[in-house]
C-alpha cells in the first residue's frame, strides 16, 4: 500500500490536471464541430432562401405606369411586365368580326399607345373609359395579357357635368 505523502499527492494532482485538460480538449473539439455544422446549415438555408426570393421576384415584378411615363422612354419598358393606366381613345376600339380580338388606343396627357387584346372585355370597356391594361410592351404596341383589361367603373357619387346649379356651395362650408 502506498502511504500518503507529498509525492503521491503531487501525482494525483497532476493526473487530475491531465484528465481535465483532455476532457476540455474533447469538449472544445465537439463544440467546434457543432459550430461548423450550424454555420454550414445557416449558409445553405440563406442561399436557398435568397435563390427562392430572387426567382420569385424576377418573374413576378410588374411595374405600374401611366401612358405618358411609358412613352417617354419606350426602349426601357419593352419586354417588361407592365400595368399601364390611361383612357381609351374615343372611337379607337376595333373588333375583328366573329372573334374576341380587339385593337384600341390608350392615352394619357396627350401620349398614346396602341394595344391589342384577345378575350372578353368588361362591360364598362368603351370609348373614353379609364382603364388599366396588364401585359408587355412590344415593338408594335402593347400586347395585353389574358384577363388583362380592367376598366374603371364610373362613380355614381361624382356629380355629372352641369348637375350642380350655378352659385351652389359645393364645399359644404358656410
Amino acid at each position: 500500500m502506498s502511504r500518503p505523502g507529498p509525492l503521491n499527492s503531487l501525482t494525483v494532482q497532476s493526473l487530475k490536471a491531465i484528465l481535465s485538460r483532455r476532457a476540455y480538449g474533447n469538449t472544445y473539439r465537439v463544440m467546434s464541430h457543432k459550430a461548423i455544422r450550424i454555420g454550414i446549415t445557416s449558409v445553405v438555408l440563406a442561399l436557398a432562401f435568397s435563390g427562392l426570393l430572387w426567382s420569385t421576384l424576377s418573374e413576378g415584378t410588374e411595374y405600374y405606369k401611366h401612358v405618358d411615363e411609358v412613352t417617354g422612354d419606350l426602349a426601357a419598358w419593352q419586354d417588361k411586365n407592365l400595368q399601364v393606366h390611361g383612357f381609351v381613345v374615343n372611337e379607337s376600339i376595333m373588333r375583328r368580326p366573329d372573334s374576341l380580338d380587339y385593337r384600341f388606343e390608350i392615352e394619357n396627357n396627350g401620349e398614346v399607345i396602341k394595344a391589342e387584346y384577345s378575350g372578353i372585355v368588361p362591360d364598362t370597356f368603351k370609348s373614353g373609359a379609364e382603364v388599366v391594361v396588364k401585359g408587355r410592351l412590344g415593338v408594335d404596341g402593347f400586347v395585353v395579357a389574358p384577363n388583362g383589361v380592367m376598366a374603371k367603373c364610373p362613380s355614381k357619387y361624382e356629380p355629372k357635368a352641369g348637375s350642380v346649379p350655378p352659385g351652389a356651395n359645393v364645399s359644404g362650408g358656410q
